[in-house]
């Protein structure tokens, strides 16, 4: 029997049998498809993190206080002190020790509500430097941002974000408008261009202001000159690290510590974030498709457990081959072509939903899913790997059969 001959043969059987070869083929197409779902969300969860760890601008460190400790004794979080202010953000922006920075951009943030005439919107006003929108990569849409002698006067101008301004007065272009905070009236001069979502901030609800007017007139008391954050823009990726050393080394001697274990804040390279974030995912990913892999497992025995039942009904067709001529392998190869099949199209199928349910489900999780080529041909590899695997044993016991035993075979 040729191979033409013996494919013919084998896509007869499984046609003439046509519920019982769906019902093995959609257990493969199962496993198939949530391996290729599995990947792709991991895949999309590692990207959409990467995207927003780089919206917070390039080559950056970012500087955060310490913890802070109540009069319980209770210890707060990285980030809960005040450790940080205005004042070491502007040594590190002119300091000599510190030439592979490039810009800095401290901040400081609170929520308030903007009010306009009748309309009132909550959101969270950050205080920082003219130097944020290079430091952070934000451009603007209409306006122009504030500038450092807006900073050291304490002006009373805001930029607000794109959705900010849509919210309160229906409309981008609002320079020259008026927002109110507490009673004081701000002049908006700018509105930042859309820089949409992240995981856990929506980049376009925003309004910023001089850092100096933040402090002495939305926070005020003690903190007033404290900042939350410090971003840090190196000169280059190739200078990041040196600029890592420099920040840490200045910031040990202005607060006055000798050891950098008992550092009074955290340095984290934008860098280190993402792969410490992929590393995560990638193992997550790992062993979700594990979980999805033992999908195609039972698949694999549902091919046997077919497979046995074709052979039990076709022992006389093997009994008469076999008495013939037929020798063993090709009743062998029979068996295994008629497998391979049923894997085949349970890949091709499973491969085909994977790939659209990744193209239609992120408008409904909120989530990436990224088709990987490498897992979608993988998969196909895979899903015949198993027919013929869990072909073998049902194959060989054909094979085995003894032509006058067979013959009898009611």
């Amino acid at each position: 029997m040729t191979w033409s001959e013996t494919f013919r043969s084998g896509w007869s059987a499984v046609r003439s049998h046509a519920l019982r070869s769906t019902l093995t083929v959609l257990g493969i197409l199962i496993g198939i498809a949530a391996v290729i779902l599995t990947v792709g969300l991991g895949l999309g969860t590692q990207k959409d993190v990467s995207e927003d760890i780089s919206s917070l601008g390039s080559n950056l460190l970012i500087v955060t206080p310490g913890s802070s400790t109540d009069a319980s004794g209770i210890r707060g979080g990285f980030g809960t002190s005040t450790t940080l202010t205005v004042d070491d953000a502007d040594a590190l922006a002119d300091s000599p020790s510190t030439p592979d920075v490039s810009g800095v951009a401290p901040e400081t943030s609170t929520s308030v509500s903007l009010e306009n005439g009748d309309s009132n919107w909550t959101t969270t006003v950050t205080g920082t430097t003219a130097s944020w929108t290079d430091v952070r990569s934000r451009t603007l849409a209409v306006g122009e941002f504030f500038t450092e002698e807006d900073v050291a006067s304490a002006a009373d101008v805001i930029v607000l974000g794109s959705e900010t301004a849509d919210e309160l007065f229906g409309r981008l272009n609002v320079v020259g408008q008026q927002v109110t905070i507490d009673g004081t009236a701000y002049s908006v001069i700018g509105v930042l261009e859309s820089a949409g979502s992240s995981s856990s901030t929506n980049l376009d609800d925003i309004a910023v202001a001089p850092i100096s007017t933040v402090g002495q007139q939305l926070i005020g008391g003690t903190t007033a000159n404290a900042v939350s954050t410090v971003y840090i823009q190196a000169e280059s990726a190739d200078q990041l690290s040196a600029a890592y050393q420099e920040v840490e080394s200045l910031l040990l001697n202005l607060h006055g510590i000798t050891d950098s274990e008992d550092a009074d804040f955290t340095i984290e390279s934008q860098d280190a974030l993402v792969e410490t974030a992929t590393s995560v995912y990638e193992t997550l990913t790992i062993l979700l498709t594990g979980v999805a892999a033992l999908s195609l497992l039972v698949g694999g025995i549902g091919v046997m457990n077919i497979m046995l039942v074709s052979v039990t009904e076709r022992t006389r067709e093997i009994g008469l081959r076999k008495a013939l001529g037929a020798p063993p392998w090709a009743i062998r190869r029979q068996f295994l072509v008629e497998a391979s099949i049923l894997g085949l199209i349970g890949g091709v199928l499973g491969a085909v939903l994977g790939v659209v349910a990744a193209l239609t489900l992120p408008d409904v999780i909120g989530s990436s899913i990224v088709v990987s080529g490498l897992a979608v041909g993988g998969s196909l590899v895979i899903a015949v790997a198993i027919g013929v695997t869990f072909g073998v044993y049902p194959a060989t016991r054909a094979a085995r059969l003894a032509p006058i035993d067979a013959l009898r075979s009611e």
